[in-house]
């Protein structure tokens, strides 16, 4: 297939609303953030930045969110006030479990990290919670054996256990139990992680890592070579259409549950925003993983995840 051909086989993604500057936006979402604390994140540990008070936890988890995790940090402040709170702990527990692997030099310091927050989960578990925030299922430790997908199913179930599981509870803290909301989630952080798995593949092609799906890029007769030095050829946007579509099919059908989940799960399912704009993003430069743009901040994100919120849709 060629990689001219790509946006007219895709079909149209959608992002925008007619009419929209026809009409005074909404600036709720600015203004939560201008109302926000603003100092920048460290590396510390959580427990060395919570204090004895409840406000440095959250703060701390807050602010965490911003720098690492900008597109949850958004979507979480459009759901209820009452759920806010331990969504930002939730989010934030992950990020600390995401950064064990590109924060340390050796294997086993990695699995001593990942083992110190398990024993963390178990100590909340038996009433006994140390200075963190709210646990979240821990990341499953082969993560750290920096090996490539074997198959686009591996890096699904990998997504599953760890973007799925963050919607799973997410739900749970806004007091949802509903079958069509949870495949609903399944198919969404599947989405987020086949995403994230390509934002971040020039990151990983800078530190002489590939984690793409093994079996697609052998179907284009693509090297791990060829992503390391950046090469933009047919077969290399191939791979990556695959790729992209298959996050593509997963929106599609987490979409396909709309009328029948429970519209207060909607504000749990505002990332779909973010995935959706990059998946228009990435389609627009042909599916060259390494444009500069791919890169960029989407500075009208805010307003259109709170147009989203307010459309009360995903």
């Amino acid at each position: 297939m060629a990689a001219s051909a790509h946006g007219s086989v895709w079909g149209p993604l959608r992002l925008g609303i007619p009419g929209l500057c026809c009409r005074r936006p909404p600036l709720g979402l600015y203004a939560r953030m201008r109302r926000l604390p603003g100092p920048e994140v460290s590396g510390r540990s959580v427990a060395a930045a919570s204090g004895p008070g409840a406000w440095g936890t959250d703060h701390y988890c807050l602010e965490l969110l911003r720098k690492r995790d900008y597109e949850g940090y958004l979507c979480s402040l459009l759901l209820p006030a009452e759920s806010r709170s331990s969504v930002f702990a939730v989010r934030a527990f992950n990020v600390e479990l995401a950064q064990v692997k590109d924060s340390v030099s050796e294997k086993t310091i990695g699995l001593m990290r990942m083992q110190f927050w398990k024993k963390t989960v178990e100590d909340i578990y038996c009433d006994n919670p140390p200075h963190q925030p709210v646990a979240i299922q821990l990341w499953k430790e082969k993560n750290l054996d920096d090996k490539a997908y074997r198959n686009i199913k591996e890096l699904e179930n990998y997504a599953e256990n760890t973007q799925s599981s963050l919607l799973y509870l997410t739900l749970e803290i806004l007091g949802i139990k509903d079958l069509h909301a949870d495949h609903a989630a399944s198919h969404i952080g599947k989405a987020q992680g086949i995403v994230t798995c390509l934002r971040a593949t020039p990151y990983h092609g800078s530190r002489r890592k590939v984690f793409l799906p093994m079996d697609i890029c052998m179907l284009h007769g693509v090297s791990q070579e060829d992503f390391l030095r950046r090469n933009q050829d047919k077969n290399v946007r191939d791979v990556i259409y695959d790729i992209a579509s298959q996050a593509h099919l997963h929106l599609k059908h987490a979409r396909s549950f709309h009328k029948t989940v429970p519209v207060k799960a909607f504000p749990a399912f505002l990332q779909t925003v973010s995935l959706e704009d990059f998946l228009k993003k990435i389609q627009r430069v042909d599916f060259d993983i390494f444009h500069p743009s791919l890169q960029q901040k989407n500075t009208l994100l805010p307003l259109y995840l709170y147009i989203q919120s307010w459309r009360k849709t995903y």
